[in-house]
């Protein structure tokens, strides 16, 4: 009579996918066919990549924050003086004009 039991409507539609640059991984086994499986594993796979992604800009944004400094008065670019003498001086070159 043949296999009976549960084992009959038993199907193997597991997908697992891996981004290799990233080494991102995901396994999708919720559907019974697998290219729905597919479909839900790459959008599971996406939403990590741009997760990540993001997690890294704010990170950088953070990092650059943090290297500007204080912004009090002795962190000035420009000092500009106009009463005796005009002058200009870039204080991160030390480039002076004068007229």
């Amino acid at each position: 009579q043949g296999a009976g039991g549960q084992h009959v409507n038993t199907t193997d539609s597991a997908v697992k996918i891996t981004h290799k640059p990233t080494g991102i991984s995901v396994v999708c086994q919720n559907q019974r066919s697998q290219h729905s499986n597919k479909k839900e594993a790459l959008s599971l796979l996406e939403g990590k990549i741009a997760g990540r992604e993001e997690e890294k800009k704010l990170r950088e944004k953070d990092e650059m924050r943090l290297s500007l400094g204080d912004n009090g008065w002795g962190s000035q670019i420009r000092s500009y003086v106009f009463a005796p003498y005009q002058m200009v001086k870039d204080h991160r070159t030390s480039h002076k004009t004068s007229d």
